[in-house]
């Protein structure tokens, strides 16, 4: 009697946990689910398959990454075992070497914990983005690690509490381009969501950012750095900089360094802070490395690359 208790119990929890498991599909856009697991070791989860309204009537076959099923699978709509990592393309055609129809994606990714493999973790975290200004544009990018570097973009969403961004692939798909309709002169209250879904075989990851335009805006590289009198230095403000330049203020850090050392160098002779496009040099020694750069004087973001002259 007890082992029969047992045996019903056993019976209603996996019933239970195929049911959980089942509602782990989700779409993540038109002709991509995503198989959220919390493990892909020994995972095993049917997913439904349809070919298409348009098809209930038709002889439909079934393939997986080209190949066809064994044993065959056919019908409009079908439900496929999906074991662990084993995703991949689904396409349906008129018949097994008839013509294509449609198509489903099936990828994996672990959940809650999404385990990141396919893109590195430099230094600031696996997304880095900026702007040249506050006209709305910016450039997210990232890098993949030596062993997938084969992974492909599927999904970017970007937005600003309920607007969608646009936002546009780079041709190497290592960046995307986007630009949000916020106004210049006009505080954000609201941040900017960002999140790529990268796949490597059948496995998805999500990596995402949030951050404020005025977090990631960094001024361009200052042009016309030039020298007269022989020790007066000045520069301009960058031309993507917006205007006018008293609302969108600049700091400038204006640095000496000995000559033969880089800017980034801590082995300097002067170091100061100007508001100023314009800086005298008033040391004795000639042999020295005349470097500035910029940074957002209200907002303190991020500094721009250095300009150097000597």
């Amino acid at each position: 009697m007890h082992t029969f208790l047992l045996m019903v119990v056993w019976a209603i929890l996996s019933g239970a946990s195929a049911d959980t498991q089942q509602t782990d599909v989700e779409t993540l856009m038109d002709n991509v689910v995503v198989l959220r697991v919390p493990s892909f070791t020994g995972s095993m989860v049917h997913v439904p398959l349809t070919c298409g309204e348009a098809f209930q009537n038709e002889p439909v076959f079934w393939k997986k990454n080209g190949q066809e099923l064994n044993p065959p699978l056919q019908g409009n709509q079908v439900q496929v075992l999906v074991e662990e990592m084993k995703g991949g393309n689904y396409t349906c055609h008129l018949s097994p070497s008839g013509e294509y129809l449609n198509h489903t994606m099936i990828l994996i990714q672990l959940n809650p914990d999404n385990r990141t493999v396919i893109l590195e973790n430099r230094e600031g975290g696996h997304i880095h983005c900026s702007a040249p200004n506050y006209t709305g544009f910016f450039h997210c990018s990232w890098k993949r690690t030596a062993l997938r570097s084969d992974a492909s973009v599927v999904l970017v969403k970007a937005e600003r509490f309920t607007e969608d961004i646009p936002c546009e692939l780079d041709a190497d798909a290592s960046g995307v381009r986007c630009q949000d309709a916020h106004c210049p002169y006009k505080e954000e209250q609201h941040h900017i969501s960002f999140t790529v879904y990268i796949r490597s075989h059948a496995r998805l990851e999500a990596y995402t950012k949030s951050f404020y335009l005025r977090e990631i805006v960094r001024p361009s590289k200052l042009p016309n750095l030039h020298i007269s009198d022989g020790k007066v230095f000045s520069w301009d403000y960058p031309d993507t900089w917006e205007k006018p330049c008293a609302y969108f203020g600049l700091q400038f850090e204006v640095k000496l360094v000995h000559s033969g050392h880089p800017c980034n160098s801590d082995n300097q002779i002067i170091n100061i802070t100007t508001d100023t496009t314009k800086y005298e040099v008033g040391v004795k020694t000639k042999k020295y490395v005349f470097c500035v750069r910029a940074q957002d004087k209200f907002t303190r973001g991020p500094w721009s690359h250095w300009s150097q002259c000597t």
